[in-house]
């Protein structure tokens, strides 16, 4: 009887799991949080091993579509810290900004400049809003920096 009602709950787990991944791909950290009020931790663990084993699940394939889909409009401090609270492991996480062919940080920091300011920075509070702004997008100050002064000539 205890066997039966283990393997309906990992059975409840692993459709609830596919159900979640269905709508989008999520990291294993994602779905063990999201599960988690669902199954004991080894139950949700066996769960998502499985999963991982099919390839239902993929924290590569995650990484590689987060980067794809946000990295025109994020620096790469914010990607980075965006994957980081995901649970997406270093390494995964350092090799696939590596490998992703992005534009360069300067391009993509005049790209998200221009969409949202129509005008260079007309004084000091200016320039620091704008600075912020693309700051809080994750951009090196660096590279605002630059682009700011840039502009303004």
């Amino acid at each position: 009887m205890q066997v039966m009602q283990k393997q309906d709950l990992c059975q409840s787990l692993r459709q609830r799991a596919i159900r979640l991944l269905a709508r989008r791909e999520h990291t294993r950290v994602e779905l063990a949080r999201k599960l988690a009020a669902h199954g004991t931790t080894e139950e949700i663990d066996s769960v998502l091993t499985e999963l991982a084993r099919a390839g239902l699940q993929s924290d590569a394939r995650f990484a590689e579509g987060y980067v794809k889909s946000q990295a025109s409009r994020l620096g790469m401090a914010r990607l980075r810290h965006a994957l980081r609270t995901r649970g997406v492991a270093e390494t995964l996480l350092e090799s696939q900004l590596a490998s992703a062919e992005l534009p360069d940080e300067m391009e993509r920091t005049r790209a998200v400049w221009t969409k949202k300011f129509a005008l260079p920075p007309a004084d000091a509070h200016e320039w620091a809003r704008q600075a912020r702004f693309l700051q809080g997008r994750g951009f090196a100050a660096e590279t605002i920096r630059k682009l700011l002064k840039e502009i303004k000539a």
